[in-house]
């Protein structure tokens, strides 16, 4: 049954939508725990350390993390899969294009493959420079606010961040709206309200995250 569904279109599409929620809630929680920069290193430190000892004394120190790891790696990997197999499958379907598009694309439409690989290298690069400190030349393990602060000293680091939080907005105003169509809740009459809450929603989250960098380079957060 299980291999049924996945074959299927419907069953992919589904999979991309529950993966996409999964790593949009993620996100959200991401963003506010990036905004606690603001209050000092002691609010950002203490935050990354409550991080580590969520579930004691039931669950060991930062046994949490490691079961939310494996919980988020099989939802980026689902997500993947089952884009790419979709998109073989939309292509296989119709090998010569369209001579006349029936509706213009947007720009996230259009993007959201190269979108995706951008994510993708970030996530690799976010990583390597704020979990192990491989790329980060001055990185102090149990100190997060003074990671982001020199990451976000860097002309690099600041551009690689920003470009990488610009596609991840347009790949969750996309992504949300089509989310919300595979799972039942489009139709005509609620269209527009889903659009105007996706775009919306994205612009929030995105401008969370962008606030951090922006807080670094204005000397907000310092």
């Amino acid at each position: 049954m299980v291999v049924r569904v996945w074959r299927s279109t419907v069953g992919k599409k589904t999979v991309m939508a529950v993966t996409g929620v999964i790593m949009l809630l993620y996100l959200v929680a991401h963003m506010l725990g990036n905004l606690k920069v603001f209050f000092g290193p002691d609010e950002m430190n203490g935050y990354a350390h409550w991080l580590r000892t969520i579930g004691e004394p039931v669950l060991h120190h930062e046994w949490f993390l490691w079961l939310m790891r494996p919980v988020l790696l099989a939802a980026v990997v689902g997500h993947i899969v089952a884009a790419v197999q979709l998109s073989r499958r939309d292509l296989a379907a119709r090998p010569v294009g369209y001579v006349h598009r029936r509706q213009p694309q947007t720009y996230a439409t259009r993007t959201m493959r190269w979108g995706g690989v951008i994510i993708a290298l970030f996530v690799l690069w976010h990583v390597l420079d704020l979990t192990t400190g491989t790329v980060n030349p001055d990185f102090r393990s149990g100190e997060p606010y003074h990671n982001i602060t020199e990451t976000f000293s860097t002309w690099y680091g600041n551009t690689i961040y920003i470009v990488a939080m610009l596609a991840v907005g347009l790949h969750v105003r996309h992504g949300l709206f089509s989310a919300a169509q595979t799972l039942g809740a489009g139709s005509p009459a609620r269209n527009r309200v889903l659009r105007a809450t996706a775009n919306g929603f994205a612009l929030v989250l995105i401008a969370g995250f962008l606030s951090v960098p922006i807080g670094v380079m204005t000397g907000l957060v310092d």
